[in-house]
């Protein structure tokens, strides 16, 4: 049976091969005399072979055609949109010569936030863009939620054409098929039992965002024939919409055979403070940690535990530490982590947080315990702990009340609202400038609120009058470009000119600090047109 395929090398075209192989100033081919024609003789003579075996082949059997894409039911994207999009998939990352941007805005950097913004607004993506779209994401995965929601139902219609694409079938539980809805049992018992991992990761979010009791039910009737790999992803799924009503689940799985399953269970009820598990951590915790009148300053002593008993471990302490740590100061750890905080007050005399946080603590033990009412504050999400543990934004740039670290502090912010968030990282810029801020300011909500933004501004003018070097602040830099109210542009038209460098300042410094606020305008200002261009509704086709 003929299957279309080409046939076996003829004695010719071997010939040809091997003479393209050794060069024909060894080797000529047949018929080809020897000399400065050789080369495009051979190019002749592989040409016409090349047409010769073609037309001896058979066509082989016709494939089907591929069903039609499906319909995107979303509005299109408006013209001008659709013209920067194009241009942004265009862009590519490059470094200029001798490490200078330049003044022109880095595209590639403003794709995510613009894709947010064209999802926000729930268009379609334009379909001459899906390929570059896909090739992006491919590229990037931090792109790919993003730029798969825009792409719609036509990514994984692709995705089956182009294996370049396939993330796109593993995003997409069904390979594109909608998930069923919350009155199609039947379907939903079906992708549950038969579907692949992935797809029932999906299916289980998804009934979990909108009726958590049916997510937690699904997941417990099959919940002891799952791999203890897939019961830990199910079970963090259950960290959406977590409640009360999940403990009998979450206490059950505190005796399951995987470590990591009931550490994750552990943490869950942790995260319940009217659960069981969180009153045994409080009873724990509380026994460890005490305020001592018999001194002229009230002062916290910390008694550790002495041992991690059975129990213990199966409230999800981990009884083994990792290198380095002791294991006292690892078991307290743990319990002050998982013990609720509105607790403290009622154990430690009345007091308010600021207070319990203020208070001395004897033997070292203040660093540790500060550490664990981070996590515990971070965990539970707790506006007041967090506070009193950042304390104000003027302490010591390396800690706040406890020698609290930047990073814990970055995630403590997390627990405040967004207005008093950047409220808090403006002070912060004010009292120790931009060196120590890079890690505030990823948690602060975009575009920046107007204080940080001009606190940001003034940090960076100031460290140009010192004339440092721009690239010393380039992070900061790069963060201001995405996430700054584009409306600040107007008060950066003062800083674009060449400064007068001063006597100390670094060689050159003045011009590519001028090149660098050059750049954030432009890009401030890019960013206020682009979002101009996707709120402009047009009736041409998007794209045209």
């Amino acid at each position: 049976m003929n299957t279309g395929s080409p046939h076996p090398p003829s004695p010719a075209w071997e010939d040809l091969v091997t003479a393209a192989l050794l060069g024909t100033d060894r080797r000529t081919p047949p018929g080809t005399p020897p000399g400065r024609n050789a080369p495009s003789a051979l190019l002749d003579a592989a040409a016409a072979e090349t047409v010769r075996r073609r037309a001896g082949l058979r066509p082989g059997p016709a494939a089907p055609r591929p069903r039609p894409a499906p319909e995107d039911p979303r509005p299109p994207l408006p013209t001008a949109a659709a013209r920067r999009l194009a241009l942004l998939l265009a862009d590519r990352p490059g470094t200029a010569q001798g490490g200078r941007r330049g003044t022109a805005p880095d595209l590639i950097e403003l794709l995510p936030q613009w894709l947010t913004a064209v999802n926000d607004r729930g268009f379609a993506a334009p379909p001459e863009s899906l390929p570059a779209l896909l090739d992006a994401a491919r590229a990037r995965t931090d792109l790919r939620p993003a730029a798969l929601r825009f792409a719609g139902p036509r990514a994984p219609w692709l995705a089956r054409l182009n294996p370049d694409w396939r993330f796109a079938l593993r995003a997409s539980p069904g390979g594109g098929m909608a998930l069923p809805g919350p009155e199609e049992t039947r379907r939903v018992e079906r992708l549950w039992q038969e579907g692949l991992f992935a797809e029932r990761v999906s299916l289980l979010a998804a009934i979990r965002s909108r009726d958590p009791d049916a997510a937690r039910e699904l997941l417990e009737a099959t919940w002891s024939t799952e791999r203890a790999e897939d019961r830990l992803m199910f079970l963090d799924s259950l960290r959406t919409g977590l409640g009360p009503r999940d403990e009998p689940f979450l206490e059950q799985a505190l005796a399951d055979r995987s470590r990591n399953v009931r550490a994750t269970a552990a943490e869950l009820l942790s995260a319940l403070p009217q659960s069981a598990l969180a009153a045994r951590m409080a009873v724990r915790a509380g026994a460890c940690v005490a305020v001592d009148h018999t001194v002229d300053t009230p002062t916290l002593l910390v008694e550790a535990p002495h041992e991690c008993d059975a129990a213990m471990e199966r409230d999800g302490v981990s009884a083994k530490p990792p290198s380095g740590r002791g294991e006292r100061s690892w078991w307290l750890g743990q319990l002050v982590e998982a013990a609720p905080l509105a607790g403290w007050s009622a154990r430690l005399g009345r007091r308010t947080p600021e207070q319990i946080v203020a208070l001395p603590v004897a033997d070292d033990w203040l660093g540790e315990l500060h550490a664990a009412w981070c996590r515990a504050a971070v965990r539970q999400r707790d506006a007041d702990w967090s506070r009193a543990l950042l304390g104000p934004p003027s302490a010591p740039g390396a800690g706040g009340p406890g020698a609290v670290s930047l990073a814990e502090r970055a995630k403590l912010l997390g627990a405040l609202p967004s207005a008093e968030r950047a409220e808090w990282v403006a002070g912060f810029i004010a009292a120790h400038g931009l060196s120590e801020a890079f890690q505030l300011l990823g948690v602060c909500a975009v575009p920046w609120a107007a204080p940080l933004g001009r606190s940001v501004v003034d940090a960076l003018n100031i460290a140009r009058d010192a004339g440092s070097y721009p690239w010393s602040f380039s992070g900061v830099m790069g963060l201001a470009e995405r996430c700054l109210d584009p409306s600040e542009a107007a008060r950066l038209d003062a800083l674009l000119a060449v400064p007068d460098e001063p006597e100390d300042a670094s060689p050159g410094a003045g011009g590519y600090w001028a090149e660098a606020f050059q750049r954030l305008c432009r890009t401030l200002r890019l960013r206020a047109a682009m979002t101009a261009e996707l709120d402009v509704r047009d009736a041409g086709p998007c794209g045209a």
